[in-house]
């Protein structure tokens, strides 16, 4: 199932693409600024996010701006009622992946939204989780900042589960991003997994390659490092069941 963020400050608006969304069978979560579509951001993933460009308490371009320095590469489908040439490529520039002008047809976004949604936006540079960061287009992995040695396999391997933002990636998928049609011989993929961890561990990094018996893998925050997060970053809650608006 589709999850999508939808950061949007006129209510009625915003009722009216949750509902066709869900119609559609997304999941659509909402931010009215957006200070809280980067809270909801840090705790959930998601697919696609729809972001409008005129926000109260920080506008959508920053917005962008901010969610791809942290490497975050989900798309992002941005709206506006600006449709001049230099709008909509300022908006690339923060790293936008596709441009909606308002006003717009819903089954047109539907269509951007499915279209987008099993992506990863090539507009991030660089890939963060916990302290680990990966640099897009170099073979340069740090923690906090600190360079270390993976082999080619091992970098591939971390850079193919990073891009899920902790969803779990089937042991398929994995084998396809990092071999192709060529995949070795079964115990490879266990071999080079092992090598992996054994790599973060030795670096201190923060986060850990867990297997998800049955069905793949996955990059999650060490035990003491969520706990760590839970405590030092509690948000307001909003009293709106589906919303997140303060």
């Amino acid at each position: 199932m589709i999850r999508v963020l939808l950061v949007e400050d006129d209510m009625g608006l915003a009722g009216n693409i949750i509902d066709y969304l869900e119609l559609e069978d997304m999941v659509c979560d909402h931010a009215a600024n957006g200070v809280a579509a980067l809270s909801l951001i840090q705790k959930h993933p998601f697919d696609v996010m729809v972001l409008d460009i005129n926000l109260p308490r920080l506008d959508g371009l920053s917005v962008c701006e901010r969610v791809r320095e942290d490497g975050n590469d989900t798309p992002i489908i941005m709206l506006t009622a600006r449709d001049q040439l230099e709008n909509k490529l300022e908006g690339f520039q923060k790293g936008a992946d596709d441009y909606l002008v308002k006003p717009f047809d819903m089954p047109e976004l539907v269509a951007r939204v499915f279209a987008l949604a099993h992506r990863r936006s090539s507009q991030v540079k660089k890939l963060r989780f916990g302290n680990v960061s990966l640099a897009m287009g170099s073979d340069v992995v740090s923690v906090e900042n600190v360079p270390i040695k993976l082999s080619p396999t091992a970098f591939t391997l971390l850079k193919a589960l990073l891009q899920q933002q902790g969803k779990v990636m089937p042991r398929e998928r994995l084998l396809d991003a990092v071999w192709g049609e060529d995949a070795p011989e079964s115990n490879a993929l266990k071999v080079h997994l092992h090598n992996l961890r054994k790599s973060l561990v030795q670096a201190n990094a923060s986060i850990e390659v867990k297997a998800v018996a049955g069905t793949g893998f996955c990059v999650t925050l060490k035990p003491e490092q969520s706990n760590s997060v839970q405590s030092t970053s509690a948000e307001p809650k909003s009293t709106n069941k589906g919303n997140e608006q303060w």
